[in-house]
C-alpha cells in the first residue's frame, strides 16, 4: 500500500474531493479514485470521509493506493535518441509527442516501453510504471531528461533535483516582441481556479522561478528565447510566458489560438547538467533543436 497526503490550498475551497484527487493524482481515472473510497482509503484529518465531501482550506487529504499493478506494461521496439549511457544511467533526448510514462488510457508507445526494450535494468522506485524516470518533460516538449538504472542513482538524482542542483535549460519560441533582454518570472504556480485540468498562477499556489535570456529578436512578431529553471513545476515555463504575456508558439493549452504548427509546442530542453550519482563528476548534455523547431525560425527569418 502506497500512502499520499495533501494539503488543501486556498483556491480549492468547496471543490469534491473525489474531483480534486483526479487532478492532483493525474494518473487515475475518477472511477479509480471511486473505488480508493469504497474501500474507505480516503481521509480528511484523520477521519474517513466519502467521495462528495467538499473540501476546506487547510485540509489535510491522505489516501491509500493499493500496491496492484493494473497492467503490465510491455517492452517495444520504439526507436529513441540515447545521449548517454552507462551502468547507472541514460540520457535520453526525447522526441515531441511521445508520453514518458504509461497512465491511465495510455500504456503503450511512451518512453517507458521503449526503455525496457532497450534496458531491463530500470530502477523500481516509482513503480511498475515508472520505472527509472527522475524528471519528466511534456508530451510536446521534446529534449534532455535522465533515466536511472538502479535506485541508488535514482535516490541520488533526485536528490539534486530536490536540491536545485539540477541545471535544466529551454529554448522557447514565443509571441510577442520581449522588451527587455534578461528576465526572472518568480509567480506560485497551482491548479486553474477556471479550468481544473490546467496549471496558472494562483495566489496560494507553489513556489515557481524561471529565468529567461532574449538570443534573437524576430520581426518584433516572435521571440527566440532561453530559459533556466529553479523549480520544476507542471507546465511551468508554458504558464509562466502566458502570465507575462509571451505564449509559447504552437502550446495548444496556454498559447494563441492561431500559431505556427511546429509539431508540437516550441520549447525544448536542450541542455541537462548534474552531477553523476556514482562517480560524482559533473556532467553536461546538450540536444540541438527538433528539425521541425529550426524550420519554423528559418521561415519566420525569411518571412517577414
Amino acid at each position: 500500500m502506497n500512502n499520499f497526503q495533501y494539503k488543501v490550498e486556498n483556491n480549492e475551497k468547496g471543490i469534491r474531493i473525489d474531483k480534486l484527487l483526479v487532478d492532483i493524482t493525474e494518473d487515475y481515472s475518477r472511477s479509480q479514485i471511486k473505488t480508493w473510497f469504497d474501500k474507505k482509503l480516503v481521509q480528511v484529518n484523520d477521519h474517513v470521509v466519502k467521495q462528495n465531501y467538499k473540501c476546506q482550506i487547510g485540509d489535510v487529504i491522505k489516501w491509500d493506493i493499493p500496491e496492484v499493478e493494473p497492467l503490465e506494461v510491455k517492452a517495444e521496439n520504439i526507436p529513441i535518441d540515447i545521449v548517454y549511457e552507462d551502468s547507472d544511467l541514460i540520457v535520453i533526448n526525447k522526441k515531441s509527442g511521445m508520453v514518458v510514462h504509461p497512465a491511465a488510457g495510455h500504456y503503450e508507445d511512451t518512453l517507458v516501453n521503449a526503455l525496457l526494450y532497450h534496458c531491463q535494468d530500470l530502477s523500481g522506485i516509482n513503480g511498475v510504471a515508472r520505472p527509472g524516470i527522475v524528471h519528466r518533460i511534456d508530451k510536446d516538449t521534446s529534449g534532455l531528461l535522465v533515466v536511472a538504472k538502479h535506485d541508488i542513482a535514482h535516490e541520488k538524482l533526485a536528490e539534486q533535483l530536490k536540491n536545485k542542483k539540477m541545471r535544466r535549460e529551454y529554448k522557447a519560441l514565443v509571441h510577442g516582441d520581449i522588451p527587455h533582454e534578461y528576465g526572472t518570472i518568480d509567480a506560485p504556480i497551482g491548479r486553474s481556479v477556471k479550468n481544473r485540468q490546467m496549471m496558472d498562477v494562483v495566489e496560494n499556489g507553489k513556489q515557481a522561478i524561471t529565468h529567461f535570456e532574449i538570443l534573437e529578436r524576430l520581426h518584433g512578431k516572435f521571440t527566440f528565447i532561453k530559459c533556466i529553471l529553479d523549480t520544476g513545476r507542471t507546465h511551468q515555463i508554458r504558464v509562466h510566458m502566458k502570465y507575462i504575456g509571451f505564449p509559447i508558439v504552437g502550446d495548444p493549452k496556454y498559447g494563441q489560438k492561431k500559431s505556427i504548427d511546429v509539431e508540437g509546442q516550441a520549447l525544448h530542453a536542450y541542455k541537462l547538467t548534474f552531477t553523476h550519482p556514482m562517480t560524482e563528476k559533473e556532467l553536461t548534455f546538450e540536444a540541438g533543436l527538433p528539425a521541425k523547431f529550426e524550420q519554423v525560425l528559418d521561415n519566420i527569418r525569411k518571412s517577414y
